[in-house]
C-alpha cells in the first residue's frame, strides 16, 4: 500500500526488505520467526497464503507493544492485500496498526492503513494528523476518479477513449510486467474477460512501460484484452495512482462502481463486477 507497487519501488517488496534491513530494530526470537514467515508468502498457494495470513495477523496483533512489532505489521499491512485475506483478518491488520498509531504518532504507516481502511472498508478508531492527512489526500483523489476521461493506444496503435465507452462495463487495471501480483491476477482477468465480454465488460490494462517490454510478455502469455500504454504517465496521475496492481471498475454510466488497490482473486472480481450488474 497499496499503497502497495508504486513504479518507483515497489512496497511490498520494500516491506520485505525492512524485514532484512540492518537498520532495523533487533527483533526477539519470536519477531524473527514471524518475520521469516512473512517472507514466504510470496511462495504460498493462494488457499495456504490465506491461512497463513490470517495466523501472522493474529500473531503479530497479541504482540506486546514493540518497535519490531510496528515493523512487522507495517510489513504485513503492505501484503495482506496480495491475495484474499478475507475482512475478518484484515479487520485485525488495521486495528493493529491502530494501536501502534497511537504508541508512535510519527509512524510512516498511515496511509497504508489509510487505504486498507478506506477500501477495504473497515473501522478503526485513529486520532492521528498523518493519518487524517492521508484520508484527506484518498478523498480527493476519488473525487478525480468518479468520472474521468483519457484516451491512450494499445499495442496495435487503437486509441481507447473512457468516454466513447459509455454503455459498458469498464474495468480499468494498472499494471507492470515486472510486478509479481500483476502477474498473478492477470489470468482471472483474462477469464473473466471471455466470460464477461459479451455481456459489455471492457478491461483496459494500463501500463507506463515501454512496447518492447509489454509486448513481449503479452505474447506470451496471450492476453487477448486490450493492452494500453501510457508514457509520461499521465492517466496514471489522473487517477492518482502511486502503486500497482490497481483497479477502478466503471458502469455502463461512466461513473465509478469501485476500485480495488491491490491484486484482486477471481472471486474479488466477481464481488466488484456484480456492483456493475454483472453476475
Amino acid at each position: 500500500m497499496k499503497s502497495r507497487y508504486p513504479l518507483i519501488a515497489a512496497v511490498p517488496l520494500l516491506a520485505l526488505a525492512v524485514l532484512h534491513s540492518q537498520n532495523r530494530p533487533a527483533l526477539t526470537g519470536q519477531e524473527q520467526a514471524i518475520s521469516a514467515r512473512m517472507r514466504q508468502l510470496r511462495s504460498l498457494p493462494d488457499d495456504e497464503w490465506t491461512k497463513t495470513v490470517a495466523a501472522l495477523a493474529s500473531d503479530i496483533h497479541q504482540l506486546p507493544a514493540s518497535p519490531g512489532k510496528a515493523v512487522l505489521i507495517g510489513g504485513l499491512g503492505n501484503l495482506v492485500t496480495e491475495g484474499d485475506a478475507g475482512h475478518d483478518t484484515l479487520q485485525v491488520v488495521a486495528s493493529t496498526m491502530a494501536e501502534v498509531l497511537r504508541d508512535s504518532p510519527n509512524s510512516s504507516m498511515s496511509s497504508t492503513l489509510a487505504q486498507l481502511v478506506r477500501y477495504e472498508h473497515l473501522d478503526v478508531s485513529v486520532d492521528n494528523p498523518g493519518y487524517r492527512a492521508a484520508m484527506a489526500k484518498l478523498e480527493a483523489e476519488d473525487l478525480r476518479r468518479l468520472s474521468p476521461e483519457f484516451t491512450l493506444s494499445d499495442l496495435r496503435g487503437v486509441k481507447w477513449s473512457l468516454n466513447d465507452l459509455r454503455g459498458k462495463v469498464v474495468l480499468v487495471n494498472f499494471w507492470a510486467t515486472w510486478c509479481p501480483p500483476c502477474r498473478k491476477e492477470m489470468p482471472d482477468m483474462e477469464g473473466l474477460y471471455q466470460r464477461f465480454g459479451p455481456r459489455g465488460l471492457v478491461i483496459l490494462a494500463i501500463s507506463d512501460e515501454d512496447a518492447g517490454k509489454v509486448e513481449p510478455f503479452i505474447g506470451e502469455h496471450k492476453y487477448t484484452y486490450p493492452i494500453l500504454l501510457d508514457p509520461g504517465r499521465k492517466v496514471n496521475q489522473l487517477l492518482g495512482v502511486e502503486g500497482i496492481p490497481k483497479s477502478f471498475l466503471y458502469g455502463r454510466d461512466g461513473k465509478l462502481v469501485a476500485q480495488a488497490i491491490d491484486r484482486r482473486t477471481e472471486r474479488q472480481f466477481l464481488e466488484m463486477l456484480k456492483l456493475a450488474g454483472l453476475d
